[in-house]
């Protein structure tokens, strides 16, 4: 699908709202240096093209109880585009999977889980991951500490046109 060409006042409707989701319509409009009803038939037209995918809140995951983040290298027995379909609509359904991604190379999907503890994890692991449908291989990688996390794009970036 082929989207509409943004201008400097879309990039900047982006940019606030990726910042602070629960900006009011007439305090971004004043950011962005127009009238609150053109902004909003932005926000919307933004919205129908697909640019903003949705609005949510970002927890706490420690204070929620969720102490535990691991990543999970996982190899499959074949990458035939069906089996790999299979596999990402079976994470899918796994509350604990938080993100899924298919890499090229040695490893065909890395998995960002989370648990409340290792014990939970392991359960996770054991009864669902390893011994799920086409899985050859397994490899985790427990976090120590998360030292930095920026949710969307890097808009300081230059983007090519």
């Amino acid at each position: 699908m082929k989207r509409a060409k943004l201008d400097d006042i879309d990039l900047h409707i982006l940019r606030e709202l990726q910042d602070n989701g629960r900006i009011t319509n007439v305090e971004l409009a004043a950011r962005v240096g127009i009238s609150p009803p053109p902004c909003l038939r932005r926000v919307r037209a933004l919205e129908k093209a697909g640019y903003i995918k949705g609005y949510h809140a970002e927890l706490d995951g420690h204070g929620l109880g969720f102490n535990v983040t691991v990543f999970a290298m996982v190899g499959l027995h074949s990458q035939a585009e069906s089996d790999l379909q299979a596999f990402e609509a079976m994470v899918g359904g796994w509350p604990q999977v938080r993100e899924c991604h298919m890499l090229n190379g040695e490893i065909d999907f890395i998995l960002k889980c989370v648990a409340q503890d290792l014990a939970s994890f392991q359960s996770f692991l054991t009864e669902k991951l390893t011994s799920a449908p086409n899985v050859a291989s397994v490899r985790t990688s427990l976090t120590i500490r998360q030292s930095k996390h920026a949710a969307g794009v890097p808009f300081d970036v230059a983007v090519d046109d």
